[in-house]
């Protein structure tokens, strides 16, 4: 990508940084198939919220379409493959390229924490 900060993904416009790390990340050789690569993630209730790029369910209704914020199914495992997170779910797997500055890395760490007190269960780290 030779002129990353002109790159306009329909509803929302990603910073260079943002387009950098998403490159960077989709470099990396992972385990198994990536479904999307999130950006600005962060976790709420279990599930990641975040800005996605490069789905593999694009639907002709711009469902999954780049640039949209989208909500994951719940997280099942969640393992660092090379320098980034993958979460995976029931039926995908998820590349987190950033977390959402000031909250997205804090809820992760939270989510990540075993359960206690009646929370709900955390996710089993691969």
């Amino acid at each position: 990508m030779s002129d990353l900060h002109e790159v306009d993904l329909h509803s929302k416009r990603l910073t260079e940084f943002q387009l950098r790390r998403i490159v960077r990340a989709s470099e990396y050789v992972y385990d198994a198939p990536i479904t999307a690569c999130l950006s600005d993630v962060f976790v709420s209730n279990g599930v990641a919220v975040g800005v996605v790029f490069g789905h593999t369910k694009v639907d002709r209704f711009g469902r999954f379409a780049d640039g949209h914020l989208m909500r994951t199914s719940s997280i099942r495992y969640a393992k660092k493959e090379g320098k980034f997170w993958v979460l995976t779910t029931m039926n995908s797997r998820y590349l987190v390229a950033s977390f959402m500055k000031g909250v997205g890395r804090p809820s992760f760490r939270a989510f990540m924490q075993p359960a206690t007190n009646g929370s709900p269960v955390s996710p089993t780290v691969q």
